[in-house]
């Protein structure tokens, strides 16, 4: 029997989630599925150029999990680009250290550390507002996990 899967620590959610080639129909393609962990294993890594210690001590993994994770992430990457098929960012055992609040009616992009709740936009004062952790089921887990120390 296999061990559980450690959560992972993402510190907030990708501002898109979908990318796939231009003039093909949705329907015509095979979605990859790259995990939020897959995800913020990129963005430590190759975005930032962490090396694999430090990117792991950030996700709270160790350094041959990250290891695995990054070149598994390199590869669903890489079969997206060769074979034009379509990435969808979605899924695995995460909770997001912060959130992105996007207000609909004015745009606006803002951080949230899940301390305070946000009703509406500093801005423009809309409650038109999108969660994007929300949008992956996240935001009570993660705020009551931060209040716990981790």
């Amino acid at each position: 029997m296999t061990r559980p899967q450690k959560e992972r620590t993402v510190r907030q959610p990708p501002l898109y989630t979908e990318f796939k080639p231009i003039r093909i129909q949705r329907s015509q393609l095979t979605p990859i599925q790259l995990s939020l962990d897959e995800f913020e294993a990129i963005r430590l890594a190759d975005f930032l150029g962490h090396d694999h210690l430090s990117a792991a001590d950030e996700m709270e993994i160790s350094r041959s999990t990250f290891t695995r994770l990054i070149e598994k992430a390199r590869s669903k990457i890489a079969e997206f680009l060769i074979e034009g098929r379509e990435l969808v960012i979605a899924g695995g055992n995460i909770h997001f250290r912060g959130n992105l609040i996007r207000c609909l009616d004015c745009g606006h992009l803002f951080k949230n550390d899940f301390t305070q709740p946000i009703v509406s936009c500093p801005a423009c004062d809309s409650a038109n507002l999108l969660d994007l952790a929300g949008g992956f089921g996240h935001g009570n887990c993660c705020a009551k996990r931060k209040r716990r120390g981790r």
